[in-house]
């Protein structure tokens, strides 16, 4: 551990020395004209380097996954950007494919998602502001369905749309409460039909997860021709589409550039693929399948990270993201830090930009062991896929010797390897342990296997992720939703993998729940199709799709200083 204190992340991002892009790109085989610059340090990935790529030898494929998080986070980007850095340390090449940063929690109470410490990707504020436009594309192409739905309704509705059974909303890049329900076209008749609606946040749109799940341009024409906005009225209710509407064309339009994974660099000249974007509680949450099949023919190892707990985004990484890619992971890290373990035994409460309690700072690996319960099921949630686990323990400078060896000494018991990583603080030297784990890890046969077939019910996928995966005793569903499962199966979309929305702060529905409780029922609320990505989109208990803003955003303390012309308070 270094004997200096370190300094802000946005600090060590400003004091980074970046090469040139186009540099970065050479590294990963791919030359000057298959790039497009976004100024000296950003860049897009043209298409057309698949079928340059494609008879070249696929890397290892490794997931980074970690156990139920704080509210804090427990340093998932920065693994995954660590070991990146960490395997150029031993001698091998690797890129690493991260999702965009929402400005949802960039302002809100997580700050951005570059990572931090020394294992960050830069330019950090380019990073996690607005990048190249993706978001502002996925915004604008669904909110101009939006418009087109009650534009074709005010118009005399000829495809006989039942207004009340529209699904598709309007979202918004921002934690916006007061948005989440609306009622629209107030005023006079000239000003539409009022009726009840509301915003998600853009990277929970369904476009975002077409962008996500897409392979080509052509593809995503068509994902978004399938996407389904409601039903018709009457006894003989079909659903309507964007089709239908005329929509997906000019949706694919705005789209046509978003759709290139975007190229930047870590702290240590690392290759990055930004692509999509995050939520894996409210959306699936998963860098890009584009982005994963370039990086995976240009280098030994790719690198993918999957948000939130391996019971959210990793659980739709290996059912949904997997199945869509035809790529099957060779291993899978699970962070784990020593505090999230100290949470999970119930006796903490973590708030957001408030200091960890005391208790919490005190060495006590007893507590750090009785914790682990959280650990050893998301260890369980990764094998039944068929997936070597790694449990990487990410050390931070207040962790004592004991509590660490108390989670080694969990995961040798689980039969699982672990490494300690100090990447934070030394970067990829701190990631050498990691690094030469997870080769050893990935050399190791698989049995990859998804954990429900398509062909079953709707229903019985949903109870499989929940008695499987949270450890719940079963499910209940509002009546709505049961409805809605009729319909959607009744339609034929009842061969769809399932997206569950629920909270990413417990293995079950309910936030205030830790460890890996068991005895519960999963309540499922609402369930919504998602067609054009790909997936059934169920809502369990109080889980929102628009997020609120704390009462201390981080948006407070973002400013420029106009002395030196650079960003300050973003972290």
């Amino acid at each position: 551990m270094p004997s200096k204190p370190v300094s802000s992340d946005l600090e060590i991002a400003q004091a980074a020395k970046l090469e040139p892009i186009e540099a970065i790109a050479e590294k990963m085989g791919l030359e000057r004209d298959d790039i497009e610059f976004y100024g000296r340090s950003m860049a897009k990935i043209r298409l057309e380097v698949l079928e340059k790529l494609k008879d070249r030898p696929n890397a290892r494929y490794i997931l980074v996954t970690a156990v139920t998080p704080t509210p804090l986070g427990e340093g998932k980007s920065t693994t995954t950007v660590g070991l990146g850095q960490g395997l150029h340390h031993v001698g091998k090449t690797a890129n690493i494919a991260i999702r965009q940063p929402s400005q949802g929690p960039t302002f809100g109470i997580k700050g951005g998602a570059a990572g931090g410490g020394y294992s960050q990707v830069v330019p950090m504020e380019q990073f996690n502001l607005h990048m190249t436009g993706d978001i502002h594309a996925v915004t604008a192409a669904n909110n101009l369905l939006a418009a087109l739905i009650d534009n074709h309704i005010f118009q005399g509705n000829s495809l006989n749309i039942d207004p009340y059974s529209i699904t598709w909303r309007r979202v918004l890049d921002v934690n916006e409460r007061e948005l989440r329900n609306i009622i629209s076209g107030l005023g006079d008749k000239g000003d539409g039909r009022p009726r009840a609606t509301g915003f998600d946040i853009s990277v929970a749109s369904e476009v975002m997860a077409i962008l996500a799940l897409t392979t080509s341009l052509k593809d995503m024409r068509k994902r978004f021709g399938r996407i389904t906005i409601g039903m018709t009225g009457g006894k003989g209710k079909e659903p309507v589409t964007a089709e239908q509407l005329q929509a997906a064309g000019a949706m694919t339009v705005l789209m046509k550039e978003a759709i290139k994974p975007n190229l930047f660099q870590t702290l240590e000249n690392t290759p990055a693929l930004v692509h999509a974007g995050p939520f894996a509680n409210i959306a699936h949450g998963n860098s890009s399948i584009l982005a994963d099949l370039i990086g995976i023919k240009t280098a030994d190892y790719l690198i993918t990270e999957a948000g939130f707990g391996a019971d959210i985004g990793g659980e739709k990484f290996f059912n949904i993201k997997c199945r869509y890619s035809g790529l099957r992971p060779d291993a899978a890290v699970l962070v784990a830090t020593v505090r999230a373990m100290k949470l999970h035994t119930g006796k903490h409460r973590v708030v957001p930009g408030r200091p960890l309690p005391e208790a919490m700072l005190k060495e006590n690996p007893d507590e750090v062991y009785a914790g682990a319960a959280n650990l050893r099921k998301q260890i369980q949630n990764i094998r039944v896929h068929g997936v070597s686990p790694v449990v990487c323990v990410n050390h931070f400078a207040s962790d004592f010797d004991s509590e660490v060896e108390a989670i080694r000494r969990v995961a040798a018991e689980e039969g699982a390897r672990c490494a300690v990583s100090t990447h934070w603080a030394e970067g990829g030297a701190g990631a050498l342990e990691l690094a030469q784990t997870v080769i050893e890890a990935a050399e190791e046969p698989t049995d990859f296997n998804f954990l429900y077939e398509l062909e079953q019910p709707i229903a019985a996928k949903i109870e499989k992720i929940a008695t499987t995966i949270y450890g719940a005793d079963g499910v209940s569903y509002e009546a709505e939703a049961e409805r809605q499962i009729r319909q959607y199966e009744a339609a034929g979309y009842g061969n769809l993998p399932i997206c569950m929305a629920k909270t990413h702060l417990s293995l079950s529905h309910d936030p205030a729940l830790k460890g890996a409780p068991t005895g519960f029922t999963v309540p499922i609320r609402e369930v919504r199709a998602s067609v054009g990505a790909g997936f059934i989109y169920p809502l369990l208990g109080q889980m929102r799709t628009m997020p609120g803003l704390s009462s201390s955003p981080a948006a407070e303390r973002v400013d420029i200083d106009f002395a030196t012309g650079q960003v300050v308070g973003l972290f």
